[in-house]
């Protein structure tokens, strides 16, 4: 594994508030920089984009501060992150501090030093997979990538590499045979999501909480490649700090977050019924998405798109 250097230049916030956040999940959103063009990715990655303004070492406080606050599992994202010149020192940074990493790739091209680091104790994949058909696949994604993505997924499978697959899409039937096929080459953790109206799926529309899967800010959040922290990676618009500037702690414990996801939880229908039974009365109808903890319907089993790391994002060919 490779050796971290101690932090050196600028300094971030430390401090720690007095009682630590609950918070136990960060996707860390390393980059814009993307070598397919995905017809529906999240935050519109892209070969024109960047890498933002947050260092290598930057990044590496993010790690320090979060794991004081109890943070235990992590998703590095994109874009590829495996693009980011620093992931590889991220994720063992992450590592050796006990936090659980996983990398979101579309696997289009690992290299051996990934391969090495990804089969460490700790490490997972994760990738998003349109359809059995490469045309298919190769139309969302704008590249023809849907061979190698489809070999490296069988690669990990040989290595033991643990890996889920998302299968994103609207067509029931395209689903189910992207799943038979997963399934015949040794996928075990499937799961589908349906294209939310975000980055280049939203038409050039303004976002929107009713398309947001229900479990943003509840225990997780997200930081981009420019260090502002937001609920997850859909709901950046709703942006709670920077962490240039403020201590992760302290955005997390703060006021900001639990306002911003109090805001969702009135658009999802979450609260209570003020009108009934003096204020206790039951929760009102359910939200859009079978999530986690929800309060509408807790006969809802948490479905795989609602995970951390399951957003439709787009993953770039490296």
């Amino acid at each position: 594994m490779i050796q971290v250097n101690e932090r050196k230049g600028k300094s971030m916030a430390t401090a720690l508030p007095v009682e630590q956040t609950a918070t136990h999940y960060l996707w860390l959103d390393l980059t814009r920089k993307c070598q397919l063009e995905c017809t529906h990715c999240y935050n519109g990655s892209g070969p024109d984009g960047d890498h933002g303004t947050m260092t290598r070492d930057d990044w590496f406080e993010v790690l320090d501060q979060a794991v004081k606050v109890g943070v235990e599992n992590v998703t590095l994202i994109g874009g590829e992150p495996m693009m980011y010149p620093h992931t590889i020192e991220i994720a063992d940074r992450a590592l050796t501090l006990g936090i659980k990493v996983e990398v979101y790739s579309n696997l289009v091209h690992v290299s051996a030093a990934w391969w090495a680091l990804l089969q460490h104790e700790g490490m997972s994949l994760a990738t998003s997979y349109y359809s059995n058909e490469a045309s298919e696949h190769n139309k969302i994604t704008r590249r023809p990538s849907h061979a190698r993505t489809r070999a490296n997924i069988t690669k990990a499978i040989e290595l033991g590499v643990p890996i889920r697959v998302g299968i994103v899409g609207d067509n029931e039937q395209t689903i189910e045979a992207a799943k038979a096929d997963l399934e015949s080459i040794g996928v075990t953790r499937i799961g589908t999501d349906r294209i939310r109206e975000f980055g280049r799926a939203s038409c050039g529309q303004n976002p929107e909480a009713s398309n947001l899967c229900g479990g943003c800010g509840d225990g997780r959040a997200s930081i981009d490649p420019n260090g502002n922290v937001a609920p997850c990676v859909f709901s950046t618009w709703m942006g709670v700090g920077n962490v240039r500037e403020d201590s992760l702690p302290s955005i997390l414990s703060g006021p900001a977050l639990s306002e911003a996801v109090d805001s969702f939880r009135e658009v999802w229908g979450w609260g209570k019924d003020k009108d009934k039974d003096g204020g206790g009365g039951q929760s009102k109808p359910c939200g859009p998405d079978c999530v986690p903890k929800n309060p509408c319907d807790p006969r809802c089993e948490p479905a795989d798109a609602c995970r951390p790391g399951t957003p439709t994002t787009c993953h770039p060919r490296v």
